[in-house]
């Protein structure tokens, strides 16, 4: 009786230890299945100048989901588009190519086709890549067209709350509750490589087209002061003098001319109320990244196509290399790899660098050959800089595409050469003159500066086989 007793108790023994080994066996067959690489999610918001946060210290607008996502990583702060028009930057966003490159000089322009964006090179890869919202390139909701995927990517789809899409207060709300159920059903063994790009605060372009449809100052509380650089350069370029009179693209700046300060200070609560609403849907996107358990293993960038003139030099649009129009947020946060609580005020960041950022850390091996730099080295060694100059072009009005402009800016000055009219250049030292107040390219004292600049500008336009000269060659300056 006690042996048969014994017996089967080593027989449960064995039994229980088999089946243990069999549920490990399957646990460790299933871990080894699911891709432990990194998910990514770009957050693209529209027409979002640098300061337009909370988080840097503006006090008129509350932007909590933002300033969250920047408390827990990185925030580079001199950080430029490629191209202050929407296509151009967006381009380049995907791409990591300067909009020459990409073939996307204006708006409603297909990418070359040579030409790979994030969502083919991740898709290659392995990544499930989807694209929620505006895509631009050239339509501007793929959704809207029934498009089955874009460059690379799945298009998720959403119904918008306007026929028109035209407005991110419809249109970012229903693009947001899409990814937030995109996140709540993804149950894939591989990482996603997630894009959502939001409208807001693009809706500022509307305030001085539909002034019926906005409160005017009359009707607001707590008006944001005017900016310090609000006055117009009397001898402004003519290049800008006669954008401000155009009546097709940029028609905002015609339509501001009559502006009292009281109007200018109601744009600028609007555009701080615009930004607000995205802010909101931002919010809701990252609460479902972290409900879902990705929040760990994602690597999150929210930056924008270009900034806005935000009243500044009384500029209304973009469409300009002005810093509001020309910079734009760019925040990455990889929680354990990229530092916490930093603010970057030194190195150069461009649109360009995103596409070999995200590949980097990801860990792709990819033939892709990228224009712009990742920023990883320097996010782990700050002590290294990552460019030189940085250069931003303009072409801003398709309807006379021999408008061409370009900007070149190191540590401390920014450089500006206008192609066509009087007084085609600018020159700005960023450290004492941030405002871009004072223009220093006529002053003699200056002209080394200038001449450095401008030599710097035309070599990078040689090698970048930038297409310039084609409409204008560079000034000649004594570089003796």
């Amino acid at each position: 009786m006690r042996r048969n007793r014994n017996g089967r108790i080593y027989f449960h023994a064995l039994y229980i230890n088999a089946v243990l080994s069999l549920l490990t066996s399957c646990q460790s067959g299933e871990t080894e299945k699911r891709d432990k690489r990194p998910n990514v999610l770009v957050i693209l918001t529209d027409q979002h100048t640098n300061d337009a946060l909370s988080y840097l210290g503006n006090p008129f607008l509350k932007t909590p989901a933002m300033d969250q996502l920047a408390e827990e990583g990185t925030f580079f702060t001199a950080s430029y588009c490629t191209s202050p028009v929407c296509g151009p930057a967006r381009s380049s966003l995907i791409t990591g190519r300067m909009p020459h490159e990409t073939g996307v000089i204006w708006n409603s322009t297909n990418i070359h086709q040579e030409v790979p964006t994030i969502g083919q090179i991740f898709k290659e890869a392995g990544y499930n890549t989807a694209w929620a919202g505006k895509w631009h390139l050239p339509q501007s909701y793929p959704a809207k067209s029934e498009m089955d995927s874009v460059a690379g990517f799945e298009v998720i789809s959403f119904q918008s709350l306007s026929k028109e899409w035209d407005l991110g207060e419809d249109t970012d709300g229903p693009i947001a509750d899409a990814t937030v159920n995109y996140l709540n059903n993804y149950s894939e063994d591989q990482p996603f490589l997630l894009a959502v790009s939001l409208h807001n605060p693009h809706d500022i372009c509307h305030v001085p087209r539909r002034p019926d449809e906005y409160a005017k100052a009359h009707e607001l509380e707590d008006l944001p002061p005017l900016p310090i650089n609000y006055a117009i350069d009397p001898d402004e370029p003519q290049f800008l003098k006669e954008k401000r009179l155009m009546d097709h693209y940029g028609d905002e700046l015609l339509k501001t001319l009559d502006y009292t300060d009281e109007d200018w200070q109601a744009y600028l609560y609007h555009y701080y109320r615009f930004t607000e609403m995205v802010d909101k849907e931002i919010g809701k996107i990252m609460e479902a990244l972290k409900k879902n358990g990705f929040d760990e293993n994602t690597i999150v960038v929210l930056t924008s196509e270009h900034g806005d003139g935000g009243a500044a030099h009384k500029w209304a649009a973009k469409l300009s290399l002005y810093e509001e129009a020309a910079t734009v947020p760019f925040i990455i946060r990889y929680k354990g790899r990229v530092p916490a609580q930093n603010i970057d005020r030194n190195q150069l960041v461009s649109g360009i660098d995103l596409a070999p950022t995200i590949v980097d850390y990801a860990g792709l091996a990819s033939s892709a050959k990228f224009t712009g730099k990742s920023l990883k080295p320097i996010l782990e060694n700050p002590g290294e800089r990552l460019r030189e100059y940085l250069v931003v072009q303009l072409a801003d009005d398709k309807l006379d595409s021999s408008r061409q402009a370009r900007m070149i800016r190191n540590d401390r000055y920014k450089y500006n050469l206008y192609n066509q009219g009087e007084r085609n250049e600018q020159l700005f030292d960023l450290w004492k003159d941030p405002g871009e107040q004072n223009n220093l390219a006529y002053q003699e004292a200056y002209a080394p500066v200038k001449i450095k600049l401008n030599k710097a500008l035309k070599e990078w336009i040689v090698a970048a086989e930038d297409d310039f000269f084609q409409w204008h060659p560079l000034p000649n300056v004594n570089e003796e």
